[in-house]
């Protein structure tokens, strides 16, 4: 990670705290919408410059430009952010009777959201560790894999470059879509890459709905180790009364979008959690039921944030769950520049709030292709892959299709059958294609509400790049052995022994192709 940048230098005096009343979900109020839209200011320039050092100018042109077009208005009559450097706090003003929208920083923790109404000394109620790795070294080399045999790849650089620079004009891909990383592997090794936008390969961006395919992988460890049985219902003791309806739902149903519960008209989206400073037990595992669980698709933030909560209450040691990801997962397949957020109560919001580089989910990407094995060690359980990429029994009503925390490319023209992918708002899409062991990252700054990237079009491409690479490659061994064959033909022929009237027949035959040893 480059060094943290200072913004501001100095932080005003904070108002006096408010104890914090956590509403439900509800009616817009003006100040509600303020709240919201300084949290967004708050939440993003708190994660971009602790957890991915980005500049000031970089963070307004990425992630606080082309935001939720609500949130403009609001947003745009917001004083600046202030960065306080040693206390690793955002503190943004949106209204002269309370205090500011705060997000403050720990290693490992990244940054979480004080709830509105709370000043900067509630910070030290965040959870923390008492000692975070530091990251061993840069982000070097080719081999995304493990077991990977290195070599070069000339044919699928030179193929990929159209598809590849394509993927950056704000055209082809769609009309002004905003690329910030493209990374392509393919048998563990990068055979493309390039950045932008002031983003590198030890950047860490948020991955946005990426983070709900990292939870099913986190939860893909938890079952290996014997900590959750997916099919166990009462997933969360709040739902474990027995007069309460929401205690037949399983880690399955969650995992697959199909709980049955409410999470109003967008499940996408959950502000007063991501940008409003709630918790996941008040915001999430509140919610009735609509729907017989299994039986309906629904996009839900909700699904994904309570079978993480229902991680946490199964192994009952906070320390033990916060570690998890990383000694389990993310540390032992090489992916030393991810960080999982938290609210202020501890839970991940690990439906969105996850920041990665693009060679760390590549790794995740390929984790799969690997059927979750790294090197000689099984991290996820045997067929977990199988399980992600198989169609839930309840479906979209249209678009692609859903299995258990990924999508399905299943009506992409070109795309081959088995594809499954990760997606995320704003252009976040990690591809895994088993059928040509290849995984293919996108990141970007897309504005919401405008033009989407088309990443069915862009994964065709590529996937055709790298298809004429293949050919080429197995067109020249082709040669090669008709060209041996023709020398060893020759020298039966004319009956030579000497090696030096072998040598003789082997470098006229070289010849006639144009070729010399």
């Amino acid at each position: 990670m480059r060094p943290v940048r200072t913004i501001l230098v100095s932080v005003a005096a904070l108002a006096a705290a408010v104890v914090p009343a956590l509403a439900q979900e509800g009616g817009a109020t003006d100040i509600q919408d303020k709240s919201l839209a300084a949290g967004w200011m708050a939440a993003f320039t708190c994660s971009d410059t602790f957890v991915a050092g980005m500049t000031q100018n970089e963070i307004v042109s990425n992630d606080l430009s082309g935001i939720y077009p609500d949130y403009q208005r609001d947003f745009d009559r917001l004083p600046d952010a202030v960065v306080d450097p040693r206390k690793q706090t955002v503190s943004v003003l949106y209204d002269p009777d309370m205090p500011p929208r705060i997000a403050a920083y720990r290693p490992g923790f990244g940054c979480s959201q004080l709830p509105a109404g709370a000043d900067t000394a509630m910070a030290d109620f965040l959870p923390r560790f008492a000692a975070w790795p530091v990251t061993a070294g840069e982000d070097r080399g080719s081999a995304i894999g493990s077991n990977v045999k290195v070599s070069l790849r000339t044919e699928e650089a030179e193929r990929l470059e159209i598809p590849v620079s394509f993927a950056f004009d704000e055209r082809t891909y769609g009309n002004g879509t905003r690329t910030s990383a493209v990374l392509v592997v393919k048998d563990g090794q990068i055979v493309a890459e390039r950045y932008d936008r002031g983003i590198d390969h030890e950047t860490p961006q948020r991955t946005w709905s990426v983070a709900k395919s990292i939870t099913a992988t986190v939860l893909g460890a938890a079952r290996r180790n014997g900590l959750i049985d997916i099919d166990y219902p009462a997933v969360i003791e709040a739902w474990s009364s027995g007069a309460d309806p929401r205690r037949k739902i399983t880690m399955r149903n969650l995992m697959h979008m199909a709980s049955g519960l409410d999470s109003g008209e967008d499940g996408s989206r959950t502000d007063r959690l991501y940008f409003g400073g709630g918790r996941v037990a008040d915001q999430s595992a509140s919610r009735v039921l609509e729907a017989e669980p299994g039986e309906r698709f629904k996009y839900a933030n909700n699904d994904t944030l309570i079978a993480m909560r229902g991680l946490r209450e199964a192994m009952g040691n906070d320390s033990a769950f916060h570690r998890f990801p990383y000694e389990s997962l993310l540390h032992k397949i090489g992916a030393m520049h991810t960080t999982m957020e938290v609210d202020w109560n501890g839970d991940f919001v690990s439906s969105s709030q996850v920041w990665s580089t693009a060679r760390d989910l590549a790794r995740i990407g390929q984790l799969y292709l690997q059927d979750g094995m790294w090197g000689n060690e099984r991290l996820l359980p045997e067929g977990w892959a199988e399980f992600v990429r198989t169609p839930a029994p309840a479906q979209p009503a249209e678009g692609p299709g859903y299995g258990a925390q990924f999508w399905l490319m299943n009506n992409a023209p070109g795309v081959p059958e088995g594809t499954f992918f990760m997606a995320g708002n704003r252009g976040q899409y990690v591809v895994i294609v088993p059928s040509m062991n290849a995984v293919i990252v996108r990141r970007g700054f897309d504005t919401i509400g405008g033009a989407r990237f088309d990443v069915n079009s862009f994964t065709r491409d590529v996937l055709l790049a790298l298809q004429a690479a293949e050919d080429e490659r197995q067109a020249v061994i082709a040669e090669n052995e008709a060209i041996e064959a023709e020398i060893e033909a020759l020298i039966e022929e004319r009956r030579v022994r000497s090696d030096k009237g072998r040598a003789a027949i082997r470098t006229e035959v070289l010849a006639k192709y144009g070729r010399t040893e």
